[in-house]
């Protein structure tokens, strides 16, 4: 197996890495996360592409992933809640409806070739009264996630089902990188 950097900073990246045995070490991408793009499946190509060249700049003949992730809801990106109204709101949107995760991924080999790909999972939300809403924001941990949710924790109980990989909503389509990263 070889080592690769991860240009991400995100705990749930290195955990999902782990969790396939690939060795990495961590590099984050220090760039400002601008783009033109619009679509969201535009917009996480572009941005991991932009972490990876950054981060492969620095560290030439090395392999380097990044990825960029966005929950998107009538093709509008929702970030991180600014505040619990804010939280509240995106919740209550999504409720009851279903939604896109799309993650960009974009892996530079040593030899500097670029691939970049995204992966779009839908997910499908219980209609979650407002008082369920307010108790999971009173948790604490919808408010540094996109959407205002993190399905691999608490969130979980808000998901009726999805519909495509569950690694991609959690931050990595953790199957498809694996086969691009070592020859299918």
């Amino acid at each position: 197996m070889m080592e690769i950097i991860l240009a991400s900073g995100s705990p749930r990246r290195r955990e999902l890495l782990s969790q396939a045995g690939i060795d990495y070490i961590v590099k984050p991408a220090d760039i400002e996360e601008t783009t033109e793009e619009v679509l969201p499946s535009k917009v996480v190509e572009d941005l991991s592409r932009q972490k990876a060249i950054a981060v492969s700049k620095e560290n030439p003949g090395r392999i380097v992933l990044a990825a960029d992730t966005v929950v998107a809801f009538d093709d509008k990106i929702l970030g991180k809640p600014r505040d619990e109204e804010d939280a509240f709101n995106m919740l209550t949107a999504l409720s009851g409806r279903t939604h896109q995760v799309y993650t960009g991924v974009t892996i530079i080999d040593e030899d500097g070739n670029v691939n970049t790909f995204s992966e779009c999972t839908d997910v499908v939300m219980y209609d979650n009264s407002p008082e369920r809403i307010r108790a999971y924001i009173a948790s604490g941990e919808p408010m540094d996630k996109a959407g205002a949710y993190g399905i691999q924790g608490l969130g979980a109980i808000l998901v009726e089902r999805i519909s495509g990989d569950y690694n991609n909503v959690v931050g990595l389509p953790l199957a498809k990188v694996y086969r691009e990263l070592y020859n299918k």
